[in-house]
């Protein structure tokens, strides 16, 4: 588990522009089963790969005339529980930390692992969720 004061800016690098962060399984379970419309989930991690690609394209993502209705984030190594429960509704896709789900009325539509976005850019990923917005939200 990470200190909370090394991930605390990781984590508000999100929630400053309004993600909800799920820190139980509990939380997990009625936000996914209960979302209405379209949801976004991240994987937040303090990796490289977060911090210079995943989180400046989901917020560049957000720019996007369509977007989901509600907004959602894990952090791993930190909320262990929510993360776990989590991956269960990735399923088929292994686990993977950065990662970031798209869902439909409670249905992954979307999914993008850590291998499409440390290879990508900021603005790849971004393109990547703004098509699967157009489409899905």
């Amino acid at each position: 588990m990470y200190p909370a004061e090394l991930v605390k800016p990781m984590k508000e690098d999100l929630t400053i522009v309004g993600f909800q962060e799920l820190t139980s399984a509990a939380e997990v379970d009625q936000t996914i089963q209960d979302a209405n419309g379209t949801l976004l989930v991240v994987v937040n991690s303090v990796c490289g790969c977060a911090a210079g690609n995943m989180r400046p394209g989901v917020k560049l993502s957000l720019q996007n005339d369509k977007k989901p209705s509600s907004l959602t984030t894990v952090f791993a190594g930190v909320d262990t529980d929510a993360v776990a429960q989590a991956r269960k509704y990735f399923l088929p896709y292994p686990p993977s930390s950065p990662s970031i789900a798209l869902f439909k009325e409670g249905k992954l539509v979307h999914f993008l692992e850590r291998h499409h976005i440390e290879g990508g850019t900021a603005q790849m990923i971004a393109a990547n969720l703004e098509a699967a917005y157009d489409e899905f939200c």
